[in-house]
This record gives structure tokens, C-alpha cells and sequence, in this order.
């Protein structure tokens, strides 16, 4: 089957932009049935955005040295928090995942 380049609308910024026919072709070799619904660029920026949706950190001091750090979570004040050289230390030398 031969497809038609097609001019599409970018649902994320408003700009046109060519769905080719080699794009077409790939879409239906994989069964994809629907069409790009953002251009190339913001697919791009999508893409390599961070997936946790912008994970935001708090400031804390650490219970241990009592340097500022950056945590994941909101402290309660019902546990320590420490900073990561601190928790690498407390953990026997296991890296922080933050």
C-alpha cells in the first residue's frame, strides 16, 4: 500500500507538521493504528523529560554531620534523616537511589 505525506496539528505546541509516508509505512509495519498526535520536537522533549513528573526535594539537615542535604520525601521528624554520604555510611556503603 503507497500512503500520501499528511499535514498534521501538534496537540502540544499548535504547529503543523508531516506525518511522510515512510513514517506511515513504519506506523502500519509496527500496528500502530493511530497517527502522531505531536511533532517530532515535542515527542522529542517529551521523551527525555524526567519520568517521576519532576520529583520534588526538600532541604533537610542531616542528623549526622548536620549538613544541608536534599531529600525525596517530606520528613516527618519521627526518624532521622540523613544526607547521602551520611546514609551511604549508615548502610554499610550501599549508594543512595535519589
Amino acid at each position: 500500500m503507497s500512503f500520501l505525506d499528511k499535514t498534521l496539528t501538534c496537540r502540544e505546541c499548535g504547529n503543523e507538521f508531516i506525518f511522510t509516508a515512510g513514517e506511515q509505512d513504519f506506523y502500519q509495519s509496527r500496528n500502530l493504528l493511530n497517527e502522531p498526535r505531536r511533532c517530532p520536537v515535542c515527542r522529542t522533549a517529551r521523551r527525555d523529560a524526567p519520568r517521576s513528573g519532576g520529583r520534588e526535594l526538600h532541604e533537610v539537615v542531616c542528623s549526622a554531620c548536620g549538613q544541608v542535604a536534599q531529600v525525596p520525601f517530606l520528613p516527618t521528624g519521627s526518624r532521622p534523616v540523613f544526607c547521602n554520604d551520611c546514609f551511604k555510611t549508615q548502610r554499610g556503603g550501599v549508594p543512595a537511589r535519589y
